[in-house]
């Protein structure tokens, strides 16, 4: 069977997904990597961002790397990959505020995405290009939860077959009912007969009041006339 335009168009979408889907990959691996091993600086990182309380500064710098490995994992096994876009777009968006708000303010950090992080001299801040770099982290995510299909992933495995409706981007070449019914040619309808004219018209058809009267049946004629009745007035003169 060959492949329809649809189909084709679903199956380059699907292997860019997975790209998309291997970028973010690398992303919170190397991020998650690259802050487990040191908790200590993990935990200095997000506290020179001058925005949480000190009591949740190392819980959040210690539980930081291994949600982004946990991300990393689930995006490499294509496991709830909308679920773990949308989280991937939360913390970006949390970092895209927390450089911004840095700058705002004149503080001369580094944000600590891929490590390290910490206080650093102004000439060594790269804000602007931390700030584009996780737009573009966000794009890839936004990618993955308008459209999370892609290929080698466990969802499309353990995706339960659509019993109702089927999928719009499906290669079933069968056209509608519809349309079979509208090209199946019509038999032409035979015209009533016509009656010719001067003929008789059917007795069958004929209207009761022209039917002739039935004949009295025999033995029940009056074999002598019936006298006129009498009129008792000329019998009494008579007499």
């Amino acid at each position: 069977m060959s492949k329809t335009p649809r189909s084709s168009a679903r199956g380059w979408r699907d292997w860019i997904g997975t790209v998309v889907r291997l970028g973010l990959v690398v992303v919170w691996g190397w991020a998650g990597l690259a802050k487990v091993s040191d908790p200590a600086e993990a935990a200095q990182a997000v506290r020179v961002f001058r925005v949480l309380p000190e009591p949740l500064v190392e819980p959040i710098g210690h539980g930081l790397p291994f949600v982004e490995l946990g991300l990393a994992l689930l995006l490499l096994l294509g496991l709830g990959t909308r679920l773990a876009a949308v989280v991937s777009a939360g913390l970006l968006l949390v970092f895209v505020a927390g450089i911004s708000q840095a700058w705002a303010r004149g503080l001369t950090i580094d944000c600590g995405c891929f490590g390290g992080g910490g206080e650093v001299h102004a000439s060594e801040t790269r804000y602007l290009e931390e700030i584009l770099r996780d737009l573009g982290f966000l794009l890839l995510a936004g990618w993955l939860i308008v459209r999370p299909g892609s290929r080698l992933a466990l969802d499309g495995a353990l995706e339960p077959r659509r019993q109702a409706d089927p999928d719009p981007d499906s290669d079933s070449d069968s056209e509608p009912d519809s349309e079979a019914a509208a090209s199946e040619p019509v038999p032409d309808e035979q015209p009533a007969s016509k009656e010719q004219p001067g003929s008789e018209p059917d007795q069958d058809r004929r209207p009761e009041s022209d039917a002739p009267a039935p004949a009295p049946a025999a033995g029940l004629l009056p074999t002598h006339p019936v006298p006129p009745p009498h009129d008792g007035r000329e019998t009494a003169r008579t007499r």
